[in-house]
């Protein structure tokens, strides 16, 4: 009933009811997961220059979701979307000028856009910029604001934020500090990231985050279980 009612809203030329069919498409929520038809309903909305299909329509053309892979014209509309100062425009067009994907590689553009992006209170973008600031990655190095980033981006609820601040606790020695960014990180992170950051830890050694690091060993093979 209520997927009848948005499919409604979204044919009569409602522009959020168009995105939000799409995105409901894309997801397979309560509907049958269909990209194809999500893409053509994100090209919809975007004929109205909304910022948000624009960005859509990038992720799709990124992922091939209901389309083929196509990076440089993800670029181009992840560039229209930044172009109206959308958070997540400004964070994906950064993440392939950052890995040069699609267009030419361009740390200190990208650092601008995560810059734009995390002052808007983007909690990826805030870890991303934090890692520019502790790596120099187009950005004069700077460890205190790369540990200002981590911190905003942890609290704005990022688990790879949560991870980056209590990686610098953790070379910091507040060991008790960072136990518990750690915990919030497991709680949000999903398999791929709980992998690398499992690693990472057993890598560190630490005796006194044994717990920790067998708790995220225990997550990893809970999620890697669901998956089959």
């Amino acid at each position: 009933e209520q997927a009848a009612a948005i499919l409604a809203a979204a044919r009569s030329g409602a522009v959020q009811a168009q995105l939000l069919l799409g995105q409901i498409l894309l997801d397979g929520r309560g509907i049958q997961h269909d990209p194809s038809l999500a893409f053509i309903w994100f090209s919809i909305a975007a004929r109205h220059g909304d910022g948000m299909a624009h960005n859509m329509l990038g992720r799709c053309h990124e992922h091939g979701w209901g389309c083929t892979a196509d990076l440089a014209l993800a670029a181009t509309h992840y560039r229209t979307a930044a172009a109206q100062n959308l958070d997540w425009g400004l964070y994906n067009l950064a993440n392939l000028l950052a890995t040069g994907r699609g267009v030419e590689q361009d740390h200190a553009q990208a650092c601008a856009y995560y810059q734009r992006a995390a002052s808007m209170g983007h909690a990826k973008s805030m870890n991303l910029l934090g890692r520019c600031y502790e790596e120099g990655l187009g950005i004069e190095r700077d460890a205190q604001q790369a540990l200002h980033w981590y911190q905003r981006s942890a609290e704005a609820g990022d688990f790879r934020g949560q991870f980056s601040f209590a990686a610098v606790l953790i070379s910091q020695g507040q060991l008790a500090a960072a136990r518990h960014w750690l915990e919030q990180a497991l709680q949000g992170g999903h398999l791929v990231f709980l992998r690398q950051a499992h690693a990472q830890l057993a890598a560190a050694g630490l005796s006194e985050l044994s717990d920790i690091i067998q708790a995220y060993s225990r997550r990893c093979s809970e999620l890697a279980a669901n998956t089959h």
